[in-house]
């Protein structure tokens, strides 16, 4: 390897900035396809899951989504059905984007063991923690739930303002009710807590080329997630597409995040049927680009 190419290989590997106008698809490469429908386990907790989980809450506040607004109740039900249907066995849901009543409409067609379902929650104490637990099992139609994150972390100490939640969130998960709690961070201080967290099984984290949407800049970030791979979480991309950002740069930004080691997989929300059919294709196809 030239030194000018192994510069580049090293800046690259470290997850310095990319320019999507010049992206180098050959350091990114893989040798054989990457697929969305491919199986691979969160960490240390034993979840197995689809590399691509399908997520529900574009622009997702006030209990509601572009997924939600754009193709109604049914519609986002159905197409969480399709990507099951594909491989997808992986949904990624909140309680601010309002989107457990559409995986209970899916679960009428799709049976319960054929996907994981992750969702988040507000909670602080104890007594919101049990009530949310509650209502989303409900509203799910479900007995348990797979992973539960508190939602959006945005100061280092959350871990002394979520205290009642995590406490509540660790006996569900003895008694079964959970399979695995963690976050998701959107501050570079609560993204560093995580990693140095014991509490934490998972966590969602901001990653894309561009640095679009992002907790700080991908080497920090990557670095950060790369101390959390060696303690054992599950980690799971977000913000691939740089909220809709990079939409014009997929290639380059799904390459990216397909090539990082410190992603287990990543969530992605479609808004249509024609976008995840898009994206089933464009992924292994992106993967081995050179």
């Amino acid at each position: 390897m030239k030194r000018r190419e192994f510069l580049r290989y090293g800046a690259a590997a470290a997850g310095a900035f990319v320019s999507l106008d010049t992206f180098p698809y050959h350091l990114y490469a893989a040798s054989t396809p990457k697929n969305p429908h491919d199986v691979v386990t969160l960490g240390k907790t034993g979840i197995k899951v689809s590399r691509l989980a399908q997520g529900t809450g574009t622009n997702g506040v006030n209990h509601s989504s572009n997924q939600i607004r754009k193709m109604g109740d049914q519609g986002l039900a159905d197409l969480l059905v399709q990507g099951v249907d594909n491989g997808l066995q992986f949904w990624d849901l909140a309680d601010q984007y309002g989107s457990h009543p559409h995986a209970k409409l899916a679960l009428k067609t799709v049976k319960r063991d054929r996907v994981v379902i992750l969702t988040k929650t507000h909670a602080n104490t104890e007594k919101e923690m049990w009530a949310d637990l509650d209502r989303f099992r409900q509203e799910t139609g479900t007995d348990h739930l797979d992973i539960v994150l508190l939602h959006c972390m945005l100061v280092a100490n959350w871990p002394q303002e979520k205290a009642g939640a995590m406490h509540v969130l660790s006996e569900a998960k003895q008694k079964g009710i959970i399979r695995a709690h963690g976050v998701s961070c959107h501050d570079l201080g609560a993204l560093k807590v995580a990693a140095d967290t014991d509490w934490v099984d998972v966590d969602l984290a901001r990653l894309n080329p561009a640095g679009v949407a992002m907790d700080a800049d991908p080497a920090t970030v990557i670095s950060v997630l790369r101390t959390m791979k060696q303690r054992g979480k599950g980690i799971i991309g977000m913000k691939i597409l740089g909220a809709g950002q990079l939409r014009g740069k997929r290639d380059e930004a799904l390459q990216y995040a397909l090539a990082q080691d410190v992603l287990d997989c990543f969530t992605i929300g479609c808004e249509s049927p024609a976008e995840l059919t898009d994206l089933m294709t464009r992924i292994p196809a992106a993967s081995t680009r050179a």
